[in-house]
């Protein structure tokens, strides 16, 4: 049966949560506890109403869901502020991350409410790589040729957000999308982590072939 990403994330995610227990939970309770909370982080060219169609799906599924607004500033401004919200979890906590915001997961899924990390076509770096770097060493997504700058803030052009970023989906949903897509800030590329998460934590990753946006290897 095919299924489309947003079907596919929100089968991995509900599963993630399913699946997986807190040790403090052990501890305390003869049942082990299984993670109600999902945290949402978006990527570049976006915002946080881009899981709008996911999170849906997973409150249906009985979970307490946050999208978390990644101000795309710095990596650390970016991981703080998905800290905030982690924070705010009252348990178990599955935090997931599509595309850039792969970095961030990775470096905030150090948080003691963190069970789980899900990566939805995202990079998943270790400790001490940056973006920039990390993305030499895959193949150059159609997309790219499509950022344009306005100083410091980058953003995807109208034509290259609507053939390569949002390409799969209506048009009239696509516009909406790119009217609310937040600029990043040059220096949030060049941010490098100082952990690596998915060392210690459960990590389950949705591998993109064709994506136009953000390439990567199985």
């Amino acid at each position: 049966m095919m299924m489309n990403r947003r079907t596919f994330s929100t089968t991995l995610l509900t599963g993630a949560a399913a699946s997986l227990i807190s040790a403090r939970g052990m501890a305390v309770n003869a049942t082990p506890e299984k993670a109600r909370n999902v945290v949402l982080v978006h990527g570049l060219f976006a915002d946080g109403s881009s899981w709008s169609e996911v999170i849906p799906r997973l409150q249906g599924a009985g979970l307490n869901v946050t999208s978390v607004q990644n101000p795309l500033t710095t990596l650390p401004e970016a991981v703080a502020s998905a800290g905030r919200v982690l924070a705010r979890q009252d348990g178990p906590t599955v935090l997931v991350g599509h595309s850039f915001s792969g970095m961030i997961i990775t470096e905030a899924g150090t948080h003691p409410n963190v069970s789980a990390l899900v990566y939805v076509a995202a990079r998943a770096p270790d400790a001490g790589e940056d973006y920039t770097a990390l993305a030499k060493t895959y193949p150059t997504p159609p997309a790219s040729a499509g950022i344009v700058f306005d100083g410091d803030e980058g953003r995807l052009s109208e034509e290259a957000f609507l053939r390569d970023f949002a390409g799969d989906l209506p048009e009239a949903k696509a516009r909406v999308l790119y009217a609310v897509q937040e600029p990043f800030h040059k220096a949030l590329l060049t941010g490098k982590t100082t952990h690596a998460a998915w060392r210690s934590k459960p990590s389950y990753y949705a591998v993109s072939t064709e994506d136009r946006t953000h390439q990567s290897r199985p």
